[in-house]
């Protein structure tokens, strides 16, 4: 038997290892409010169904909530809380925003909460911490709307804002490397040809994305994924990770292509709503099979194009795992 750890270093060489790596994750709302219940959620998770990486999910806010994020958690299915307050609101808010503590408030409180999963899972599983990148961030501080709306009209302002933002988050990461993890999952919300230009994102997501990874780079581990449809992937394929995740049963490119653009591990495979949520254990083991044939079963990391449900059925869940068992 060899280690989740070392089935997903065989991956990363590009050689076959015994079986495709599987991995699965979601939210614990409410349980992620204390860093000791989020972390006995996730360890509970990871050992009914023995994943090859464990993807700590906090709320999306807790990178945000130290500068006065307000939010309410209304039972949303896919785990996530309502946003309630945000804190920019003018256009000089950007310029205001302080500097974090990475030890305290609740960037501390996750931290503790990655020593709690590292401490129990040792270092044969690797762990990847979530960070939601500067410009998903600043969406989360400002909304959607006034977001993009201040990045065309005020874009030295918004600048001013991500600079602060990708300081404290870098520092983060440096805090977090200590407590053990094996990477991060890096989360980029606005790749998206609806949302922005090509050049839009190049000026106020790029420039500050590869800041934030250059801290990254004592960690073997780092899954970069891109968020929704119609994505920019092609402008992805030279960042420093090495693992892309994104809603292939949803968007282009499909796990082939994805592989003969990106040099690394492709992260997929499963629908999320129609398979993971609705379907059968049929269903998932066939979309499961077809994931491998495409890619050979090399390079490959199965999983899902983003969080799966938290109405997910056990069976399903289960069936997702067995599925790389039975090729």
């Amino acid at each position: 038997m060899i280690t989740h750890r070392q089935r997903l270093e065989i991956c990363l060489m590009g050689d076959q290892p015994d079986r495709v790596p599987v991995a699965l994750w979601r939210h614990f709302p409410v349980d992620d409010q204390t860093a000791e219940g989020l972390a006995a959620a996730t360890l509970q998770y990871q050992n009914t169904y023995d994943f090859d990486l464990v993807k700590v999910t906090p709320q999306s806010s807790f990178c945000v909530m130290d500068w006065g994020i307000q939010q309410e958690w209304r039972g949303e299915p896919e785990g996530t809380y309502s946003y309630t307050q945000r804190v920019i609101h003018r256009p000089e808010d950007w310029y205001n925003l302080p500097m974090l503590d990475p030890y305290t408030g609740r960037l501390g409180t996750q931290l503790r909460c990655l020593e709690i999963i590292n401490n129990s899972l040792g270092s044969h599983t690797p762990i990847i911490q979530t960070i939601f990148n500067p410009l998903s961030q600043a969406k989360n501080l400002a909304g959607g709307d006034q977001l993009l709306l201040h990045l065309r009209r005020y874009p030295e302002a918004v600048h001013a804002g991500l600079s602060i933002i990708t300081e404290c988050t870098r520092r983060f990461i440096d805090a977090a490397v200590k407590t053990g993890i094996a990477g991060i999952f890096y989360a980029v919300q606005h790749a998206k040809f609806h949302l922005l230009s090509v050049a839009e994102y190049k000026e106020f997501g790029r420039a500050y994305d590869l800041q934030v990874l250059g801290s990254t780079s004592d960690l073997w581990l780092n899954l970069l994924h891109l968020h929704g449809t119609e994505i920019m992937f092609s402008e992805f394929i030279d960042y420093p990770v090495q693992v892309i995740n994104w809603h292939d049963r949803e968007t282009e490119p499909s796990l082939s292509q994805g592989l003969t653009k990106f040099p690394g591990i492709v992260c997929g495979g499963l629908q999320r709503h129609e398979t993971l949520l609705l379907g059968t254990p049929q269903q998932i083991q066939t979309e499961a099979h077809q994931a491998i044939a495409a890619t050979g079963g090399r390079r490959l990391i199965l999983g899902t194009g983003c969080v799966a449900f938290t109405t997910v059925p056990y069976g399903n869940l289960i069936a997702a795992r067995r599925s790389v068992e039975s090729v």
